[in-house]
């Protein structure tokens, strides 16, 4: 790919081997952006769910901070291991899983001894009942093509009664163009379209993958993977959070959901 070639965004089906291979190197070249870009708002430690901040330690999803103490907690798609970081602070014994070996790099220089791996959120290196929770905070879900094959993985590597929570963009958001302005107000696309997002280079060949699923098929995939769901949070977003994120804004966020986060159970 020429360097001055911007990529081409289209809708396309993108099987799993495909958005995989695209994601693994859309974040290996931007991750260095990305951390300069938003790691004052994610901090070196702390718990975010998404861009309108909900930090974990209000939230207590995963549950109440001091439970966590002695925990085996897997984090997928974890970057630079923010969210891991906090949970050994709470004395948990987290895991930071990411498909990106830039993220990880990104994970080793901030440091704190978290054990980093890299891998595909489809195929855990993991036995069986190895965790009591895991989560993932925007991490692989909106990126694969086959998300009831990462729960069903999430569930294996589970003890019973495990916990599994994770945030992904909200799915109302398909139908509106990616902007914080008031451009991004106004419906532009069917909220039914499952139709893959993708930019693809001159040969192609996928560069980024973004797939869609609606709420109810969020719950559908949820269920058929063997978890119970117990919530789903919609944040709002909050009077102190003036920062734009992508099309994530305050001017939307007061108006539309912008993240949702799905809190599961393992019987």
């Amino acid at each position: 790919m020429s360097e001055e070639y911007e990529p081409e965004a289209t809708r396309r089906d993108a099987g799993y081997t495909e958005s995989s291979r695209a994601s693994r190197g859309w974040w290996d070249r931007n991750a260095d952006d990305y951390q300069v870009d938003h790691g004052s708002f994610l901090g070196d430690d702390r718990f975010v769910w998404g861009p309108e901040g909900l930090d974990e330690v209000e939230a207590e999803l995963l549950g109440p901070a001091e439970d966590l103490k002695g925990l085996d907690i897997l984090e997928i798609g974890a970057g630079a291991a923010q969210c891991s970081r906090w949970l050994a602070g709470q004395g948990a014994r987290p895991v930071a899983l990411d498909l990106s070996h830039r993220q990880l790099q990104h994970g080793l220089r901030i440091g704190g001894g978290i054990p980093l791996v890299q891998a595909d959120a489809g195929v855990l290196p993991f036995r069986d009942g190895s965790f009591d929770l895991a989560c993932s905070a925007y991490g692989a879900i909106p990126f694969v093509a086959d998300p009831v094959k990462v729960f069903r993985e999430v569930r294996r590597v589970l003890r019973p009664g495990g916990r599994w929570v994770f945030s992904t963009t909200h799915p109302i958001r398909w139908a509106f163009p990616d902007e914080p302005g008031p451009e991004g107000l106004t419906v532009s696309a069917s909220y039914f379209d499952r139709t893959p997002y993708v930019e693809q280079d001159e040969e192609g060949n996928a560069t980024y993958v973004e797939h869609h699923r609606t709420l109810g098929d969020r719950v559908r995939d949820v269920v058929a993977s063997g978890f119970r769901l117990v919530d789903l949070v919609e944040p709002q977003w909050p009077a102190w959070n003036t920062s734009e994120w992508g099309g994530w804004s305050p001017l939307r966020g007061n108006l539309i959901p912008g993240s949702t986060i799905f809190v599961c159970e393992r019987d």
